[in-house]
This record gives C-alpha cells, structure tokens and sequence, in this order.
C-alpha cells in the first residue's frame, strides 16, 4: 500500500525561492527571500536548522525567535566602504522565515553560533497521538 504524504503550501512556497535563486540575475527575488542560506534536517529527535552567517557578531547582529510554529533567523550585516572595492555581500537586514514540524517544542529551542555557522535546534515530541471516540453531549 501506498502512503501519500501532504506536504505543507508554506513549505513549498520557500522551496520555490530556493529553486529559483538559481535562475540567471535577470530573474531575482527581493533580497529579504535569499540572504540566509540554509540546511535542515531531523536528528536525535530534534529538527535542526543551520544558517550562514558568517562575518557577523552573535550577542549583536543575530536574533532568533519562535512563535506560532514557525522560526524566525533575523540579522543585520552593516555594510563597510573600501575605496575601489566590489562586493557580492548582502548588507543591510537579513531574514529567513521556517516553517516548524509538528511536535515542535517550542519552549526548548536552543542556539548555538560556530565558526559563522548558526543551529538551531528545536526537540521533536516522539509521542504519537492516538485515535480515540469522542463523546457527544446533546440536549433535546
């Protein structure tokens, strides 16, 4: 027998940015959608979120929060003048929006910054929710 898994709208709608940010520079999102490049993925019943940031002060320039299920990686990179210089840097504010799994636990998310390299990790609930009847109360 088959499983057919919904994946979540919001979900895909981020995946198109990523798909699109390939696409030759005539073709470019707003720079909000592609300045925080990321890699998610599920282990030790955690999910795990890592953001490049490299170049920028934890205590000052990052802000990670957690509401509603979803996480929010927010970040500010002030742009430096150097005389003749080129940049391919993104300055100014940097955001990346992520959409949490089911069981997600909120309360208990914890991050760490390494060498430019933000994670996130946010505890998963292994328990699985039964099926059970519900009574119903009626009154003529």
């Amino acid at each position: 027998m088959t499983t057919l898994q919904r994946k979540d709208p919001r979900r895909q709608f981020a995946e198109l940015f990523d798909w699109a940010e390939g696409l030759p520079s005539m073709f470019s999102w707003p720079a909000v959608m592609r300045d925080v490049r990321i890699e998610e993925f599920t282990e030790d019943n955690a999910y795990v979120v890592r953001a490049e940031l490299a170049g920028l002060d934890p205590e000052k320039d990052i802000k990670v929060e957690v509401a509603n299920g979803m996480l929010t990686i927010a970040a500010t990179r002030q742009e430096e003048e150097h005389e003749g210089a080129r940049s391919e840097f993104h300055y100014g504010s940097l955001i990346r929006r992520v959409l949490l799994p089911d069981g997600a636990d909120e309360g208990a998310v914890e991050a760490k910054y390494t060498a430019g390299i933000l994670e996130v990790r946010v505890p998963i609930s292994t328990r699985t929710t039964e099926a059970r009847t519900v009574k119903i109360e009626y009154t003529p």
